[in-house]
């Protein structure tokens, strides 16, 4: 991502699919970006990535060109997964 200014994420790092499967043929994709340095917060939720906790950054979430896209590098678990969508529900208020 191009630097920004302030508390906008730039540089290469992992981010999270949230968008639904049957959407992905789609353009774009909704991802919430991750972060290792991110201050805890409740709509933070930690997950593993290759070996590494990070944070997902719940309220940064957003569409991208899915051409920017890396290559998959895994998935969540259950309970991560559920977590992820309890923080995103609570961000986006579809509690």
């Amino acid at each position: 991502m191009p630097r920004g200014r302030g508390r906008v994420q730039h540089g290469r790092r992992y981010t999270l699919i949230v968008q639904a499967d049957d959407l992905l043929t789609l353009s774009t994709v909704v991802i919430c970006p991750t972060s290792t340095s991110a201050p805890a917060a409740s709509f933070h939720p930690e997950i593993e990535v290759n070996g590494e906790r990070t944070k997902v950054l719940c309220e940064m979430v957003g569409a991208v060109d899915a051409r920017n896209l890396g290559e998959q590098v895994g998935h969540l678990s259950y309970d991560e997964l559920r977590t992820v969508n309890d923080r995103l529900a609570l961000v986006l208020g579809i509690n």
